[in-house]
C-alpha cells in the first residue's frame, strides 16, 4: 500500500516536471527577447500566433486605439451608411482635443476622407471625435460601438473609454487584442491608401491654412512591403506600434506595447516581421469568389452551375514544409434545381500530413431556376440535334 502511494506521488511529480519542462522549452524556443513590455507576431491570413510576450496583459495603447476608430469607419463605408464625401461639421467637443491634431475649429466642415487622412497619417485626435460623432451621433455612442465590436472580435482584455487613446482611467487593451482588430482592418484594402502615405496636406480652419501631414509610422518608408498600421505614445503607455507588411502571399502583423523608446518600438516590430518572413510561408488553397468546379443540375433551366469559394482559405507552414499541404475538393455529382446564388454545394478541405487544418464552403455562383415544360422540351430538342 505504501509502495503504491509512493509510486503515485512520484508519477505526479514526473508529470509536473514534464509540464514545467514543456513551458520552459516554449520560453527558450522564443527566437529573441523584446525590451517592450508586451509583443506579438501573428499571421494575418490564419491568425496563428508566431511570437508572444505578455500577449493578454491589459495595457494603455495610446493612439493605437485609432485602429478601432478606423475599422468602424471602414465598416460604415462598406455598408454605405456613410460616404467619403459626407460633410462633417466639427463640434466644440471635437475641436477641444489636445495632443496630436488637425487643429479643427468649431463649425468647420470636413469630408470623411479628409478626417480619415488626418487619423491615419497624422494620428489626429480631433478628427477621431468628429468622425465618431458623425457615424454614431455622439462620441459616447461611438465608444459604445467600439466596445461592442471589440467583444465581437474576441478582444477579451480591452476597454475603450474614448476614440483616440488620450489618457483615461481604464482605457486598456492587449497586444493580442490589437492584433485581432488590426487583422480585421486589413480586410479593407482601401484604408491602405492612407496608412501607406508618407506625406500629404489638408486645408483646415477658417483661414484655410494648409497643414502638412507626415506619417507617424516610419516603417512605411524603411521596411519592405510595409502596409501600416498605427503608432502611439503617451507618458503612461510609452511607445506603441501595430505594424503590418506583405510580401508575396505572406502578410504578418507585429504589435509592441510599452517600448522604452521610439527607436526600440520600430526596430522590434521590424524584428518580429523579419522572423515571420524568414521562417513561414502562406499557402493559398482557395480564393474568395474564384471558380472551384462545376456541379451538374437536374431539372434546372441550366444544366450546370459554377461552384466558387465562399471565403479565402490559406494555410501557414514552416518554410520547407509546403509539399505537406494537401487540398481535397468535395463536390456532388449532381444537385436538384432550384439553386440559389450562395447555396452551399460542397467544400474544400486543407490538410497537413492527413490532419485537417482548414476548410471552406463551395457555393453556387448563380441562381438556377427549376425547368418548366418549355425548358425541358427545348433541352430535349438540343440533345437530339447535338447542340
Amino acid at each position: 500500500m505504501q509502495r503504491k502511494k509512493f509510486l503515485k506521488l512520484m508519477s505526479g511529480c514526473l508529470i509536473l516536471m514534464t509540464v514545467l519542462a514543456l513551458n520552459t522549452t516554449t520560453l527558450l524556443a522564443q527566437p529573441f527577447e523584446l525590451q517592450s513590455k508586451a509583443g506579438i507576431l501573428i499571421d494575418a491570413a490564419t491568425g496563428e500566433v508566431l511570437y508572444e510576450k505578455n500577449i493578454h496583459e491589459s495595457l494603455p495603447p495610446a493612439s493605437v486605439t485609432k485602429i478601432m476608430t478606423m475599422l468602424l469607419t471602414m465598416e460604415a463605408l462598406d455598408t454605405n451608411r456613410i460616404t467619403l464625401n459626407d460633410k462633417v461639421v466639427v463640434s466644440e467637443r471635437a475641436s477641444s482635443m489636445g495632443g496630436t491634431q488637425l487643429y479643427l475649429e468649431p463649425g468647420e466642415v470636413k469630408t470623411v476622407e479628409e478626417l480619415m487622412k488626418g487619423i491615419a497619417i497624422r494620428s489626429a485626435n480631433d478628427a477621431c471625435v468628429a468622425i465618431g460623432e458623425h457615424i454614431s451621433g455622439s462620441e459616447d455612442a461611438f465608444v459604445q460601438k467600439m466596445n461592442e465590436r471589440a467583444k465581437e472580435l474576441g478582444m477579451k482584455n480591452t476597454t475603450f473609454i474614448n476614440t483616440n487613446g488620450l489618457p483615461a482611467e481604464g482605457h486598456v487593451t492587449s497586444v493580442y487584442d490589437i492584433a485581432l482588430m488590426s487583422k480585421e482592418l486589413l480586410k479593407y484594402p482601401d484604408v491602405q491608401k492612407w496608412l501607406t502615405t508618407w506625406m500629404d496636406t489638408v486645408v483646415v480652419g477658417k483661414r484655410e491654412s494648409t497643414q502638412e501631414l507626415v506619417n507617424t509610422n516610419r516603417l512605411i518608408r524603411t521596411y519592405k512591403g510595409a502596409t501600416g498600421l498605427k503608432t502611439g505614445f503617451t507618458q503612461a503607455a510609452l511607445h506603441c506600434l501595430s505594424a503590418s507588411a506583405t510580401r508575396g502571399n505572406n502578410t504578418f502583423i507585429a504589435v509592441v506595447l510599452a517600448a522604452p523608446t521610439s527607436q526600440v518600438r520600430f526596430s522590434e516590430a521590424a524584428q518580429l516581421l523579419d522572423f515571420g518572413f524568414a521562417n513561414y510561408n502562406t499557402i493559398e488553397i482557395a480564393e474568395r469568389d474564384v471558380f472551384i468546379g462545376n456541379i451538374n443540375i437536374q431539372k434546372g433551366q441550366e444544366s450546370i452551375v459554377r461552384g466558387v469559394a465562399k471565403e479565402d482559405l490559406k494555410v501557414l507552414v514552416k518554410k520547407g514544409e509546403e509539399d505537406q499541404v494537401q487540398k481535397e475538393v468535395i463536390l456532388p455529382q449532381f444537385a436538384n434545381a432550384p439553386v440559389l446564388k450562395g447555396d452551399k454545394m460542397g467544400e474544400v478541405i486543407a490538410t497537413i500530413n492527413g490532419k485537417e487544418v482548414g476548410r471552406v464552403d463551395i457555393i453556387s455562383e448563380s441562381d438556377i431556376e427549376k425547368a418548366n415544360v418549355v425548358n425541358m422540351f427545348t433541352k430535349m430538342i438540343r440533345s437530339v440535334v447535338g447542340e
